[in-house]
């Protein structure tokens, strides 16, 4: 039976090229695993960052700023 395979030999620089694209596939598919990864640790933290202060300022609500005490003059 006659295939692609059988019917094209490859040559060496298509295998090379082959090789190559294989590789840098490799890389950057590891890249964006990486990024993703970082990407959620910090989603995570900014999530957490976020209650504690909800929670630190309803724990402490904020002071009401006096107002003055001298009478206006007219």
């Amino acid at each position: 039976m006659v295939t692609k395979d059988t019917l094209f030999r490859p040559t060496k620089s298509e295998t090379k090229a082959d090789s190559t694209t294989r590789i840098a596939r490799g890389i950057i598919d590891a890249q964006a695993t990486a990024r993703q990864a970082k990407t959620a640790r910090l989603h995570a933290a900014r999530a957490e960052r976020d209650a504690s202060e909800a929670a630190r300022k309803a724990a402490n609500p904020p002071k009401r700023k006096k107002t003055s005490t001298r009478a206006r003059i007219t």
